[in-house]
């Protein structure tokens, strides 16, 4: 179907110093999609059109209104109208959930203060996992040269689900936030034990995303980019190790760094 599709081309001018040539860009696909939970409309999403039972899912684990893959009684993904429709009888949505409107760009309308008291109420990770810096380096490279929408885009973020030596989920998307909860998604269906797990990104790694990787018990997030000040307020409170600039063979740790080999 094409709605499937996560790229599509349009007319352009191309101009490079005084020349202009009227020629055609590939352009990433974006998309709203509508979440019904135990039937009631719940949010939109605008996202890629593509791994929309793991964006979905994702997001209600990273909301933490679903505990187990259990909760979920049915899935129904219409693909025609932009509608994911997912029976959670015991999920507490409505007390729990703010409802609000979520775009593909930086944020998703929830004020400060709602992060920092999902953080309050968090867990610290105490995972004793441990990555050498040429580890770090090749999983950085591998997210790369996986991301071969962005290379004919440059208009979507990667996100990469990894064991030290190897690359276990890779999925990306228009907005940052829903590359991470794919990766969610497809972990929490699939119970992949996430303790021992790194997660490679493009983004910055800010306080959404810091929250997002802290419920997925994740103890080190690896980015291309970098973080923000209470990304990294948050990754300290929560022992995390955040890795910025990853990229050819440098590196900046900004918490935790002992679970980064030297």
């Amino acid at each position: 179907m094409v709605w499937q599709v996560n790229k599509t081309t349009h007319k352009i001018v191309r101009i490079k110093g005084d020349k202009a040539l009227s020629t055609k860009d590939v352009i990433v696909r974006e998309v709203p999609i509508t979440l019904f939970l135990n039937g009631k409309e719940f949010v939109t999403m605008v996202c890629s059109p593509q791994a929309l039972e793991e964006l979905t899912v994702g997001f209600l684990c990273s909301e933490g209104l679903l505990q187990s893959p259990e909760d979920i009684k049915n899935i129904k993904i219409d693909q025609e109208n932009g509608i994911v429709s997912i029976d959670a009888p015991d999920c507490e949505a409505e007390s729990k959930f703010l409802k609000r409107n979520i775009t593909s760009c930086c944020g998703r309308g929830r004020p400060v203060f709602y992060f920092v008291n999902d953080a309050k109420s968090m867990n610290k990770v105490s995972a004793s996992l441990l990555v050498t810096p040429g580890q770090v380096w090749d999983l950085s490279d591998r997210l790369e040269q996986m991301s071969v929408l962005f290379k004919e885009t440059g208009g979507v973020h990667n996100a990469a689900l990894c064991a030290p030596t190897e690359v276990i989920l890779f999925y990306e998307d228009v907005g940052r936030h829903n590359a991470v909860d794919k990766i969610f998604g497809r972990a929490f269906l699939n119970r992949i034990p996430l303790n021992d797990k790194i997660l490679v990104f493009s983004g910055r790694v800010s306080s959404e995303i810091v929250i997002k990787v802290g419920k997925m018990g994740l103890p080190v997030i690896v980015s291309r980019s970098a973080p923000t000040d209470l990304g990294l307020e948050m990754a300290q409170k929560l022992g995390i190790t955040v890795v910025g600039f990853a990229k050819g063979e440098r590196m900046n740790v900004y918490t935790y760094p002992e679970r980064i080999l030297g």
